[in-house]
């Protein structure tokens, strides 16, 4: 019956994504693969590079589906296929974003590739940088999206920065245009920051995110802040038990 749909059930999926990226020499590689399962309203706030928890035979076979559906459509320039995972490791494709995305300085960090400037040589019709043989990846990285809502129930908190001051440290990067007596609009995406933390490990780069969290200075308008220390102290987050459904079922601030 043409009028019946079913679809699959996947229960409590993870969010896994492959970055790639390719010239217009017919050259394509990927950097890895980044979790992104820590959502709200279907929307990261949490990312993290390499994938924790996952077999090595996953990673090469979504590393490789990545690969060969990018190079069917003889793509290039920077871009991300997403996948949804289940508890298996069975993945199934969501969609693909033909561009950097927010959470790329993670892939940078335990890679050491600037995509930006490997997009902008490829836009110019230059050969890649590397070849798929010299990208390694090295230590944990792990990224929070500082938006300007209420942690509790997500709305959006407008308004005049009134006290303002990054952490620093080795470690830490912070991609952001936010600054003392800065306005916040109501007009644009609630995202003001990219907190961003490197470590050897995932428990050095959680406890110094953590840390950063805590040291980072946002007064006058509500963030996702304290959202994001709960999750990151949390002892599922801390044993990598990840799914799309982490906000709703496990976390209370």
């Amino acid at each position: 019956n043409g009028d019946v749909f079913i679809e699959k059930f996947i229960e409590n999926p993870r969010h896994i994504e492959v970055q790639i990226i390719g010239d217009k020499h017919g050259n394509l590689i990927h950097l890895g693969e980044r979790d992104c399962s820590i959502q709200r309203r279907n929307q990261k706030i949490i990312e993290e590079a390499p994938a924790p928890n996952l077999s090595q035979e996953a990673r090469q076979k979504v590393h490789q589906a990545a690969i060969d559906l990018t190079k069917s459509l003889n793509y290039f320039s920077a871009g991300t296929v997403e996948f949804l995972m289940d508890k298996n490791e069975n993945f199934y494709f969501m969609e693909m974003n033909t561009r950097l995305q927010v959470e790329h300085p993670v892939t940078e960090l335990i890679t050491g590739v600037d995509l930006v400037k490997e997009q902008i040589r490829v836009a110019y019709g230059e050969k890649l940088s590397y070849t798929q043989d010299d990208i390694q990846f090295n230590g944990w990285a792990i990224e929070c999206r500082v938006n300007a809502e209420d942690p509790e129930n997500f709305r959006p908190s407008p308004g005049k920065i009134t006290g303002y001051h990054e952490p620093g440290g080795f470690g830490v990067r912070i991609d952001s245009s936010a600054y003392q007596d800065g306005m916040v609009q109501p007009y644009y995406d609630s995202m003001i920051a990219k907190l961003i933390a490197y470590g050897d490990t995932r428990e050095i780069a959680t406890k110094r995110l953590v840390r950063c969290l805590e040291e980072y200075v946002i007064e006058g308008i509500k963030t996702s802040m304290p959202l994001q220390k709960t999750v990151l102290k949390s002892l599922r987050f801390q044993n990598a038990e990840l799914t799309t459904n982490f906000l709703k079922n496990f976390v209370k601030i």
